[in-house]
């Protein structure tokens, strides 16, 4: 079987293509045959050296295929399943703890970036029905952070509006379900091809944030005056004060990334004259992600994809991935 290892200290000329054993599944695991991975900023991370990793370390957090084999006393599970990875293995639900955040895949342990793996069984939930495989790997971050920033944390409700920033795959899948839950979605982005793309995917308004700098403020004023009930922030230094000029008197800021770094400045009487609840979002747990899955299946809402590469191709993926002209989730093709 064919898997990609990451040789320190990492780099993309140092991803390598071996061949090694197909592994048996041991007692509470199941084999899975992978057929496809979804990139994320995480991943991108990892893979280029930011984020260490030990020496040979197999990459790649998303993970989706078909069980090909089930060890002893795994329920819940048969052969020929489609399943899909979980971010955190061992934070099956409730609030996150220290013990819980344990093994990431693709970083402190193998991930996915393979033809087989052995896990055990509650490192993967059941797939939606009717996903292709590509599609169900864009899940388990992209899709499960925005369905707890604005699902589990945010308690989004029909009527609300939400503010999503640029059309990484968080956001369009915020667009996606505060759409389904009956929301008032407003996007923003500098390009106006992808803001034309956003409105076909269902925003309500969108804002090019380069021709309007100061896109809080629009976004309150779209509202009549009164704020947005949701924002999804991804960018954080460069945008978390905006997004407080966004938000509404008692509105909720999901922080989900760091895309325009990792240290804001932020007025703190903003927050609290204004009762701003923010929430920092670490992906979400394994019942969030069966929560999100059955809502998938009952709005029937489809990820967008941008592009697929194959396995042999890892290196030229995140090439383009890291010039973020994609619109939706490049993936693997396994």
């Amino acid at each position: 079987m064919r898997v990609v290892r990451i040789r320190a200290p990492g780099g993309l000329e140092n991803l390598v293509l071996v061949e090694r054993d197909q592994p048996e599944p041991k007692q509470g695991e199941l084999l899975v045959r992978i057929r496809a991975n979804s990139l994320n900023f995480h991943d991108d991370m990892v893979v280029r050296g930011k984020i260490p990793c030990r020496d040979g370390r197999v990459p790649m957090t998303d993970g989706a295929g078909e069980v090909v084999a089930v060890g002893e006393s795994v329920d819940g599970f048969k052969i020929g399943d489609a399943v899909v990875s979980v971010f955190w293995p061992y934070w099956c639900g409730g609030e996150m703890t220290s013990d819980i955040k344990r093994d990431i895949p693709g970083e402190t342990i193998d991930g996915y970036a393979c033809d087989y793996v052995c896990k055990p069984a509650h490192f993967f939930t059941r797939a939606p029905a009717d996903y292709m495989h590509l599609e169900a790997a864009t899940l388990p971050c992209a899709g499960v952070t925005a369905w707890r920033g604005l699902v589990t944390c945010g308690g989004i409700k029909p009527g609300d509006t939400v503010l999503t920033l640029g059309s990484g795959g968080v956001s369009l899948f915020a667009l996606q379900f505060a759409k389904a839950a009956g929301a008032y979605v407003i996007a923003t982005s500098s390009s106006e091809d992808k803001l034309e793309k956003l409105q076909r995917l269902g925003a309500n308004d969108v804002i090019n944030y380069n021709a309007i700098p100061d896109w809080g403020r629009k976004a309150k004023e779209l509202t009549q005056g009164r704020g947005v009930d949701h924002v999804i922030e991804v960018g954080g230094q460069n945008t978390l004060a905006q997004s407080i000029t966004a938000c509404r008197t008692g509105g909720h800021i999901a922080v989900i990334g760091f895309l325009a770094g990792i240290a804001a400045e932020i007025s703190i009487p903003s927050l609290f004259s204004k009762q701003i609840r923010i929430s920092g979002i670490s992906i979400g747990s394994r019942a969030d992600q069966e929560d999100m899955i059955r809502a998938i299946e009952v709005n029937k809402i489809n990820p967008v994809i941008d592009r697929s590469f194959s396995l042999s191709q890892i290196g030229d993926a995140f090439n383009h991935y890291s010039i973020q002209k994609n619109f939706g989730k490049v993936c693997l093709d396994i």
